[in-house]
Parts: C-alpha cells; structure tokens; sequence
C-alpha cells in the first residue's frame, strides 16, 4: 500500500515533540544530582561509595516501578498514565532541595521505632531519589505507547529516536544551567527550578494529547495511515470492540514468551552503560582531569551532542534495510547488529586520555551516541511484535531489568572508584567500566537473537 503521506496529515508528530520535550525534562530532572556531584560530596563529605547508594537507590527503585509503571500506563491509558507520572517525578526532583530537612525528619521516626540513625544528607537525599523514580518510571512505557498509537511500524524506531532525543537534550541543556543556577542562586533553587518544567509541559499534554480514535484534530485520512499495518485494529473494528475493551495483559502470560525475554535481557545488558556515563562522567572528569563546576559545561555538551544526532540517526538507520526488502523486524536487528560495534571505541578513552580529555569526551561519545542509537530500536522491537494493549506492559518489565543492571553497575563503580583511590590510581577503575561498557552491545545482541532468530507477531486470541 503506497500512501503520499504529505496528503495524509502530520498530527502525528505534534504527538512525538510532546513525548521530545517530556523525555527532555525526565533527563534534566535526573542529570542535577550528577551535575552537582562534586559539590554536594565537598558539603557533606561524601565517598564514591556514599554517592553510588544514591544512585542505585534511584535505580533500584526506578527498576522495581517500571514494572508497576507499564502495567498502571496500560490499565489507565497513556494520557492520564503519562500525566500522573510526570506530576510525581516533577515533585521528587523539587524535593532534593529540602533533602537536610526530610532526611533529619526520617531519622527522627527510625529513633522513635528503635533503628539507628543514617547520615542525615544520605538519607534525605534517597528518598528524594525514590519519589523521583517511582514517577520517572512511567516516562518510557507512556511513551512507547503512544508511539504504538499513532505511528504506523514503519515510522516507530524513527519517531523514537527522535523522541529519545530529548534525553540528550536534556543531558545537554542540564550541564549548561545547573552548574550556573547552583554558582548564583545555590544548589537547592537549581532542583527547584528544573523540577518545575514538569508541571509547564502537563498544561501542553492535556490541551493536545488524546488517543487517536477521539483526536478532534487528526484526520480521517491521518488515523487510517496510522493504523495500516495495526492487525490488532482490524481484529478489534471486526469484533466491534473499542480499545477500552481490552484489558492488559497479565505478566504471568507475558514472560511465557521468548519475545518478552529478549527485550527484558537486552535491557539489562546494555542500560547500566547509559546510567554509568550518565552519572559518573562529571566525577570522571574531576577525579582524572579536575574539571568541576561551569568547566564541565562544554565537554558534556558537545558529548551529548553528539549522543542527540546517534538517537535520530539510530532511529531512521533501519528505514535503510526495509527500502531493501528486510521485514521492520530483520532490518532493525541488522540496524542493531552494526550500532553495536561503535561502543568497543571507548576501550581507547584510556590510553589516549594523556593527550587530551577531549579524546576520552569524544570517543565516550560515541559510545553514548551508540547507546541511543541502540535504545531506539530495542524500544521499537517491543510495539513490533506485540499488540498496543500489551507494549507498555513489557516495555515496563524490560526497564525493570534494565534499572537492575543500571544498579548493579553504579554500585560496581563506586566499589572500583573507592578502592582503586585508595590505591592512587583511580583510572584503573575507569578503565575497568570502560572495558564493560564497550562490549555489552554485541552481547546483548547475541542474545536477543539466539532468544528470537525471526520476528514472530504475538497474538493473545
């Protein structure tokens, strides 16, 4: 079927620059802490390993509501699912600035029922992180699904990546503002400032977003271009159902399927890299190269640049194979395959590193540009082959893996960190993360294609 699609309509991607900009907040709201790392451990005499149980607190937690977070999005739609997980990640991330407060007020409850005391920063700033990942969890099953809804399988990896890179935007403009704003006005009013995006971009979601069926501005001609390819809605229009009528599928029945184990373990083998890099490459530039404060701002800039163009050429790459005759499945795994091999250059940040830091920042940016590239169309494998009922659900059991190995990681880090310091030559533990990062993609492709060698559409009838 040949459709023209400039006569078609292009609501669609209003809906894809409001999944940009929400997923651009999400990685502002969760790059402040990294940002602020050296200042915050300098005030409260924070270890690596201190800062690592933050972290991993964050990703435990973001792990475990992800499950929880694509089955909610899927019982209760991708509108108001998405909406209510923007208003609590927008209050975790604001919450951080009263961390010394919430934290003493925690340790007075834990003397009251007879636990000892934590130090009063970690512990606030914990919780904080938790509020901040029970909501951030819904930003990417929300996302993925209404991706499902309004994009035909053709378009998907390549609205995703141009949706995912919003997290590079947002990996952007964070170390260009928050080192500024906590220079001038102190590093609580940065938490503040950036959690209030959120509550901006709900007022947009609610004027433009509603599922295609019921969107007063998309055409006809627009809605039957989305849903060409959908098996699902024409099953659905035959059995004269609507989309409510269905109802999520259970996990149990999910995780019966080869599919859901091959996304779930692509996930947990590849997020931790992104998580690590994310928080660890400002003290990585302090600790190796002592660049702190407004100094970081540019080469974090310029490396998730870099990171923004491997999303969206990512997410177009697999357009290459399917022009070629490869089914949207074959072409993406291919896609995967060759995206899996720019990460094995960060095995030289090392060694080139005492010619100039620019050399590590650029070459990790490829590494980061790759990860992107990859987290498009792992992404997009999920809407491939199940029905839209169900995509939110494994795209929640899949992050949950990858917020596991995302904590795995972090704490592995700051074990290596700390003990290499002690030793006097902490870019041994460096070089050590930088070896794993480089070649978890190959793995994780090996064994999402040894779990499914053909694309096979799930059907639950």
């Amino acid at each position: 079927m040949n459709v023209n699609t400039a006569k078609v309509g292009n609501y669609r991607w209003v809906i894809c620059s409001l999944l940009f900009f929400a997923t651009t907040i999400n990685y502002m709201d969760r790059q402040v802490l990294s940002l602020l790392k050296p200042t915050l451990e300098e005030e409260f005499n924070w270890s690596n390993s201190d800062y690592a149980d933050i972290a991993a607190i964050f990703q435990f937690v973001y792990a475990v509501s992800m499950l929880f977070a694509g089955r909610f999005v899927d019982r209760i739609g991708t509108k108001w699912g998405y909406a209510w997980s923007i208003i609590l990640w927008s209050v975790g991330a604001i919450i951080h600035a009263y961390a010394i407060s919430i934290g003493d007020g925690i340790n007075q409850v834990f003397e009251w029922i007879g636990i000892a005391a934590l130090p009063v920063s970690i512990i606030g700033f914990m919780f904080a992180r938790g509020v901040l990942a029970i909501g951030e969890a819904g930003n990417f099953p929300s996302a993925i699904k209404a991706t499902a809804e309004y994009f035909p399988k053709s378009e998907r990896s390549f609205a995703t990546g141009i949706f995912n890179s919003g997290a590079n935007i947002g990996a952007i403009l964070a170390p260009l503002s928050v080192p500024w704003i906590a220079n001038h006005w102190g590093w609580a009013t940065a938490f503040e400032i950036v959690g209030a995006l959120g509550f901006i971009w709900l007022i947009f979601w609610f004027i433009f977003y509603e599922t295609p069926a019921k969107q007063k501005r998309m055409g006809d001609e627009e809605r039957a271009y989305i849903s060409k390819d959908q098996e699902e809605d024409k099953r659905r229009r035959k059995a004269g159902l609507s989309e409510e009528d269905e109802k999520p599928v259970s996990w149990l029945k999910l995780l019966k399927f080869r599919q859901t184990w091959a996304f779930t373990l692509g996930k947990f083998m590849t997020d931790g890299v992104w998580w690590f890099f994310l928080f660890w490459l400002p003290g990585y530039l302090k600790d190796q190269y002592n660049i702190v404060n407004e100094d970081i701002m540019l080469p974090l800039a310029v490396l998730y640049s870099m990171t923004m163009i491997g999303s969206v050429a990512g997410g177009w790459f697999p357009k290459y194979f399917i022009a070629r005759g490869y089914a949207a499945y074959d072409g993406r795994m291919k896609a995967m395959l060759t995206i899996a091999f720019f990460p094995l250059l960060v095995l030289l940040a090392q060694p080139l590193g005492g010619v100039s830091f620019w050399l590590p920042v650029l070459l990790i940016g490829i590494g980061t540009s790759a990860h992107q590239a990859w987290s498009a169309n792992i992404f997009t494998t999920v809407s491939d082959m199940f029905p839209r009922r169900a995509v939110a659900s494994v795209v929640g059991i899949g992050g949950m893996a990858g917020g596991v190995g995302g904590a795995l990681i972090t704490k592995l880090g700051g074990y290596l960190f700390d003990h290499y310091k002690s030793l006097g030559h902490i870019e041994t533990g460096y070089t050590i993360m930088f070896s794993i990062c480089a070649i978890a993609y190959l793995a994780a492709w090996s064994v999402m294609k040894l779990l499914v060698p053909k694309m096979k559409v799930i059907s639950f009838d």
